[in-house]
């Protein structure tokens, strides 16, 4: 025990971890039992200084555990049966507490109530659990996961069955008997109907019922988020929308050739089949009941971040997930990946990508939780930088940058609208003509938005004004947009 101890004192807090110098502060105590017995349980070490990790010990330390005992009993609902222990360390005695994930959970602080008292741990911190993360604590006791529920106002008719045959035509024939055995459909009161999981696979309306199941990509201009070069709404399902963010990432990497062998072999600069185990794992494991969070990858010059809604699951750490420990948090979805030849073997995903990140010689990657989300950090060998100068059309070049070296008078704010400028040089062009002219599959929320700044600065102007919501509307340059593309040109040929 003295050795174990002596480890621990060198650790930093964490999800499993905490220090307290004394029981002044007795709340805080409370919050985090409770937080560690909502999560993956943990250890609290009382008389070590926080910051200094002096060993001070315990004054009275048997009545002090008899406080804390009555302290647990009193404050935390429904009732918490932690170890306590008293341990001698350094001629000084410190109280110990461990905290398993328990299957009463939600615990919760009796004086704030069952639904402002619910705690989680995240990273070293205590966080108040929403009624979404309440709901997900009670779903993991039960063993029931999210997308197996059923939603009784919905039929089967709302799935695309064609979509989803289409998906598995590489692996099997679908038919109709199908969707119950594979959970996309469940009986509720005699009938059939999609389950959640089904809605959000193959769900012909799947953002009217779950607005924020989409996936957001973005390719960022420098380290952080200060000015985005491209962007894309992916908004296909979700079997699908993995290839489509995959595109995404290539389409802003770098591919060379390897003649080594007697067929040529593409290379990349940014490692595909760890970011692909990625992204799926992002879809497969993200919390869908929480609003406003879609997954969002986002590519910097030296990284690729993965973010998805959703904690850890009740009782897995980070270090469980480096062994091969694997929790599903949306049976219905694994189960449909895993069929598609998606997922290869449960709980081998993110021990290999950190096997593979060695074998390749990359930096070591990184989970962590950020808020009430999960981020996945791939970070690269050598920085790719954004080429920010570039043709759509290869007869004009426009050099917009980040927005603070752009020309005043000119405002452009992104590459995008700068590509739009140039695509309607030639043909005047609707939303859906412009998204194909820059290669994308759909029109993105950033081309929406450009095209919108853009008609605010009177650079290109609507070909049916009296009615903005016409499906034949188009747009075209004006007189300034056709002065700003004069301008840049002659300033490029200097």
């Amino acid at each position: 025990m003295t050795q174990s101890i002596t480890q621990m004192i060198t650790m930093p807090e964490g999800k499993t971890l905490e220090f307290k110098r004394n029981l002044s502060s007795p709340k805080n105590m409370l919050k985090t039992l409770v937080a560690f017995a909502n999560t993956a349980g943990g250890r609290l070490l009382i008389g070590i200084e926080n910051d200094s990790r002096a060993v001070l010990g315990v004054e009275d330390p048997l009545d002090e555990e008899e406080r804390l005992y009555s302290l647990i009993a009193d404050s935390i609902e429904p009732r918490l049966v932690p170890n306590v222990e008293l341990i001698s360390f350094e001629d000084k005695t410190l109280l110990g507490v461990e905290v398993y994930p328990s299957g009463s959970r939600p615990h919760w602080l009796r004086k704030e109530g069952p639904e402002e008292g619910v705690y989680v741990r995240l990273g070293s911190t205590n966080r108040k659990a929403d009624r979404e993360l309440i709901a997900e604590l009670k779903r993991s006791v039960e063993g029931k996961s999210f997308d197996e529920q059923a939603l009784p106002d919905r039929t089967v008719d709302d799935l695309d069955f064609g979509a989803a045959t289409t998906c598995f035509e590489r692996h099997r024939k679908l038919v109709k008997k199908d969707l119950e055995s594979l959970r996309l459909v469940a009986r509720h009161q005699g009938h059939l109907a999609p389950t959640v999981g089904g809605m959000l696979l193959f769900g012909k309306d799947r953002e009217m019922v779950f607005p924020d199941a989409w996936i957001q990509c973005g390719r960022f201009i420098g380290k952080d988020k200060a000015d985005i070069f491209d962007h894309i709404d992916i908004h296909e399902h979700l079997p699908v929308a993995v290839e489509r963010v995959m595109d995404f990432l290539k389409k802003h990497a770098m591919r060379g050739a390897d003649f080594s062998e007697l067929r040529r072999k593409d290379v990349w600069s940014i490692p595909l089949t760890i970011l692909r185990e990625a992204v799926v794992n992002a879809i497969v494991h993200a919390d869908y009941s929480q609003r406003g969070a879609p997954v969002r990858i986002a590519f910097f010059n030296d990284r690729i971040e993965i973010e998805n809604p959703g904690i850890l699951l009740p009782g897995l750490t980070v270090e469980d997930m480096l062994q091969g420990v694997s929790k599903i948090r949306n049976h219905v979805i694994a189960r449909v990946f895993r069929e598609l030849d998606l997922i290869e073997q449960w709980g081998s995903g993110v021990r290999r990508m950190f096997e593979e990140a060695e074998a390749l010689g990359l930096p070591k990657p990184e989970i962590i939780e950020v808020g009430m989300r999960m981020r996945f950090i791939v970070y690269l060998t050598e920085a790719i930088a954004v080429e920010t100068t570039d043709s759509v059309t290869g007869d004009v070049e426009l050099r917009p940058k980040s927005r603070p070296e752009l020309r005043p008078e000119s405002r452009l704010e992104s590459q995008l609208a700068a590509k739009v400028l140039l695509l309607l040089m030639k043909n005047d062009a609707g939303k859906a003509e412009l998204a194909s002219g820059l290669g994308h599959r759909t029109v993105s929320g950033e081309l929406k938005k450009q095209i919108k700044n853009l008609l605010e600065l009177d650079y290109i102007e609507m070909t049916i004004p009296e009615k903005p919501r016409s499906s034949k509307q188009k747009y075209r340059l004006t007189a300034k947009g056709n002065a700003l593309l004069a301008t840049e040109q002659q300033g490029g040929e200097e």
